[in-house]
């Protein structure tokens, strides 16, 4: 067997935390040492290799050499698998236990309800379900499989896109059924209470107005209601005849199979968004997640063949 050419491991985590920040003394917080304390390292490290990886500028700062930001992105790269690595080495009794981050509205309403269908089809396997709206950091969080909205490009994760969404307005039968105020089209929501969902940090989201705007109403005030932070929650207030809300087709759950919600009339646009299932790519082939993907996926073309049919 080949003897590895190896250089020192703290070399290594030095450099590439300053080749991520171009800054020594930024690199050192995020490794708890000092800004010379990684110039050391880098210049050891660079001996090693009897080449320089940065230019030191001016103005302080510093800047790649090719070579340097070349090794940098390989680098990176083996540190993440050793990371993977290491977090599985640390939990080899929960090798059963999958953890699945995703929003909030989505595992009540998408996730959760199908859960007992995986269950069924792998019993060996746990899911554990933890929500938040950003984004999971798989280098820091104990997390094996994320599920987004976005646009599906992450760099270093394996992304597959589950659903596409659309956005179109619900509300209950009885007010549908409203003799005073009918809702025969569009512009008849002039005369009804239109629920709002907040969602801060997203400039692209389908709000009230901008759906309004896409299939050409005027005359109707989008930004008129009771606001709600969770889709889920306006889904409600919409079920109990307080107004008509936004729904999705990934988010809407079985209030329209149950009748307790409604489609006033047809019209729908596509949202800026898709939902992805995502997994860091040192990681995808384990049996777990990829039985987990392969479900999620399956489960997705299910839910859109009805939608359609």
């Amino acid at each position: 067997m080949t003897r590895r050419h190896l250089p020192p491991l703290t070399a290594l985590r030095a450099f590439e935390a300053a080749a991520r920040h171009l800054n020594f003394e930024r690199a050192g917080d995020e490794i708890a040492v000092t800004a010379s304390a990684i110039g050391q390292q880098v210049r050891t490290l660079e001996a090693w290799l009897q080449r320089p990886l940065f230019v030191r500028l001016p103005s302080k700062g510093v800047a790649l050499t090719v070579a340097g930001e070349r090794y940098a992105a390989a680098i990176s790269q083996l540190l993440d698998q050793l990371n993977e690595a290491t977090i599985q080495a640390l939990r080899p009794d929960a090798s059963n236990v999958l953890t699945v981050a995703t929003l909030p509205s989505f595992a009540a309403s998408w996730l959760i309800p199908r859960l007992g269908g995986f269950k069924a089809r792998h019993p060996e396997l746990d899911v554990r379900i933890s929500v938040s709206h950003g984004l999971t950091d798989f280098a820091r969080e104990d997390v094996d499989v994320g599920i987004r909205s976005g646009r599906g490009v992450y760099p270093g994760l394996r992304s597959d896109l589950l659903m596409e969404e659309n956005f179109f307005p619900v509300c209950s039968a009885a007010l549908l059924h409203d003799p005073e105020r009918p809702l025969r089209e569009p512009a008849d929501l002039r005369h009804h209470t239109l629920i709002q969902e907040i969602q801060e940090g997203l400039p692209d989201f389908v709000s009230w107005s901008r759906w309004l705007e896409l299939i050409g109403v005027e005359g109707v005030d989008g930004g008129r209601g009771p606001q709600f932070s969770h889709t889920f929650l306006a889904l409600q207030a919409a079920a109990s005849g307080q107004g008509v809300a936004l729904a999705t087709n990934v988010l809407i759950g079985d209030y329209l199979d149950a009748g307790r919600l409604v489609r006033p009339f047809p019209h729908q646009v596509p949202g800026p968004y898709q939902y992805y299932v995502v997994c860091p790519e040192a990681s995808a082939s384990r049996a777990a997640i990829a039985a987990f993907r392969g479900w999620l996926l399956e489960e997705a073309a299910a839910h859109a063949a009805r939608a359609t049919g």
